[in-house]
């Protein structure tokens, strides 16, 4: 296709305000007016000390340690965890543990041994480097998320690890020359880092190991990471504006309002505020679903929530009315999408093993603790039969009574999500999820009319996760494109257009959709425009019919504009060996991969079935 005329579809997609920004940040960086803007030492001044801010610290999620009471804590897994960090063992992405070593450098990347420079200036920082790999894996470790097992085997056991935690965070200021080096690339990366340093530095506030020095040296370091992140602000609310703007927006707002001696906090404050409720407002739509079109990213926001939340309760403030709807909307979402034995949500959508703050032992893709806590922050009802520990962490000492919204109930039957375009059929054993939306924003996996099914609480046909963000060509194709997602393909070619990085051309949209009930079945239709660089008149229908009291599904898919002899490919993704699939089309069984966990890839089944007419139709059922 010709460049002028992508460049002029990008222009449409993203909007004057996007260009205009890149273009201006694009002559700031190679002129080196940024790196300018951030310097590369601190002036060395003394903001608070540690006396008055023990006597005086803004209220947070508990007063102290002895404070948080552990009912759900399981000691003994926890104590295998730290035992393992301290010998420089550190689990990423919730999956997979590194042997770091005791004296890491945090800037190798343990996946590909690629080192990066800590001296060159964060604008001249190169994120994507075919050798180096992911930068992800370097980022992981500085998060620091790590220490909240740390602090929660503290707290059941009695034991105090202060002197560890706080060599780790002074390491990392030692090893990490400010706004030098990969780990000042991002400031989501910086948000999360200064959030979860003061998680501990909240928790550990009256341990001995908590110097004069160390306090000092933490404190300053805060200030100058949240103020390189003011300064490039506008680079994730015009730029990015995903969940790294809720996260930014957060951080300013949260460090303005708990340290008021920092010269600008009343600025973080007020304007962090502002900017974290229009946030809201713009990435959550008012029927909860989210403007990623991501599960696990739509839980980032939800924890974000409850840290927003819970701490302006704790020091009598409050947001805008549809920060609350907002936060209850999506509560509602998730879990009418969850799978109640598991706590599972459909693998959709860009899946990067983010879970910044984990106050449980429960598995990763288990979304159980996160809506558990926001539902009764919001609602003061359980929402489930048995309580998680992160509401002993978020609400200590202190009981919702906020009773803003009714309890959350499961719902049944048809469920639409018109807004975000996704639809269920819920029965007894049986749940059925199907995407069929609209982008206003950039999509991130070709994955339009996508369908997952569950069945007694097993995903049986699943979408293929993410994998990396930075891997093999091919990789990329197959997880971002539409291959890994159970819908159709026409040969080898993806719904939209492929481009750099998280680029699409060409955007698949919903035309209409419809979802309902009958006496004997569940039926849903729906009709996207799709594969319109091969020819802009094809759109792709589907009709799902689900019939009712046996597991018994009948699918139908037709393309309308297809050019000539070009195979329609309807996709399955399954490892269910009781799952039946008969077609009209000509069966090919392959063997592919899906990824459940960032970095890691395990087999699946590939069932296909070709056709060169304009229309395949397959029964599907357990046997």
């Amino acid at each position: 296709m010709n460049k002028l005329l992508l460049y002029f579809q990008l222009f449409h997609n993203m909007g004057i305000k996007y260009f205009l920004f890149r273009i201006q940040y694009e002559i700031r960086c190679k002129g080196g007016m940024l790196k300018r803007a951030y310097p590369i030492s601190w002036e060395d001044k003394e903001y608070l000390s540690l006396a008055d801010w023990r006597k005086h610290a803004k209220p947070f999620f508990f007063s102290s340690r002895k404070s948080v009471k552990l009912t759900h804590t399981d000691s003994r897994v926890l104590s295998e965890r730290v035992n393992r960090m301290k010998r420089g063992e550190y689990c990423f992405f919730s999956a997979v543990w590194y042997n770091l070593g005791t004296d890491y450098d945090w800037l190798t990347n343990p996946d590909t041994n690629y080192k990066y420079n800590a001296n060159v200036h964060w604008t001249t920082v190169e994120d994507i480097v075919p050798e180096a790999g992911d930068i992800k894996y370097v980022w992981e470790k500085s998060r620091f998320s790590f220490l909240y097992d740390i602090i929660r085997y503290d707290q059941k056991s009695g034991e105090n690890h202060a002197s560890f935690v706080f060599s780790q965070i002074e390491d990392w200021i030692h090893k990490n020359p400010l706004n030098c080096g990969p780990n000042y690339k991002c400031s989501q990366e910086i948000s999360l880092r200064v959030l979860n340093w003061l998680f501990a530095l909240y928790y550990y506030k009256d341990s001995v190991e908590l110097t004069e020095d160390v306090f000092r040296l933490i404190i300053q370091s805060v200030y100058w990471q949240i103020k390189h992140v003011c300064a490039n602000i506008n680079f994730s609310r015009i730029a990015v504006r995903n969940n790294h703007a809720i996260t930014e927006t957060l951080a300013l707002y949260l460090i303005g309002l708990l340290f008021p001696q920092f010269p600008e906090s009343g600025e973080w404050k007020k304007k962090g505020k502002k900017w974290f409720e229009q946030e809201i407002k713009y990435q959550v739509a008012e029927d909860g679903t989210y403007l990623q079109f991501s599960m696990n990213y739509h839980r980032v926001v939800v924890q974000l929530l409850t840290w927003a939340i819970t701490l302006a309760d704790r020091n009598g403030e409050r947001f805008c009315e549809e920060v609350y709807k907002r936060a209850y909307q999506s509560v509602n979402f998730l879990y009418q999408c969850q799978d109640d034995l598991t706590g599972r949500l459909p693998n959709y959508g860009s899946n990067d093993g983010a879970l910044f703050f984990k106050l449980n032992d429960c598995d990763y893709r288990d979304y159980h603790p996160q809506l558990d806590a926001l539902h009764y922050l919001l609602t003061s009802e359980h929402l489930y039969d048995r309580q998680y520990e992160d509401r002993e962490w978020y609400l200590c000492e202190w009981k919702a009574n906020r009773q803003m919204y009714p309890p959350i109930k499961k719902q049944f039957g048809c469920i639409s999500f018109d807004k975000g375009g996704y639809y269920c059929i819920r029965e007894k054993d049986t749940f059925s999820f199907i995407r069929c939306g609209r982008y206003k924003d950039r999509p991130a996996h070709a994955d339009n009319l996508h369908l997952d099914i569950w069945y007694q609480g097993e995903n049986c046909l699943f979408d293929g996760g993410s994998y990396k963000y930075n891997t093999t060509e091919k990789l990329l194709r197959y997880f971002m494109g539409t291959e890994s997602h159970n819908t159709i393909m026409l040969e080898g070619h993806d719904q939209m257009l492929k481009g750099d990085r998280f680029i699409w051309y060409n955007w698949s949209q919903a035309e209409w959709s419809s979802l309902k009930e009958t006496e004997d079945a569940y039926i849903f239709e729906g009709k996207v425009s799709c594969f319109t660089y091969l020819n802009k008149e094809i759109k792709h229908y589907r009709k799902i019919v689900k019939w009712k009291n046996t597991c018994k599904w009948e699918i139908e898919d037709c393309i309308d504009g297809n050019p000539k002899n070009m195979n329609m490919r309807q996709l399955w993704h399954t490892n269910k060996d009781n799952l039946s699939l008969e077609s009209n089309g000509e069966t090919i069984d392959t063997e592919q991969l899906c990824s459940n966990y960032y970095g890691q890839t395990t087999k699946c089944r590939q069932i296909e079935f070709q056709t060169k007419n304009s229309s395949i139709k397959t029964i599907l059922q357990f046997i």
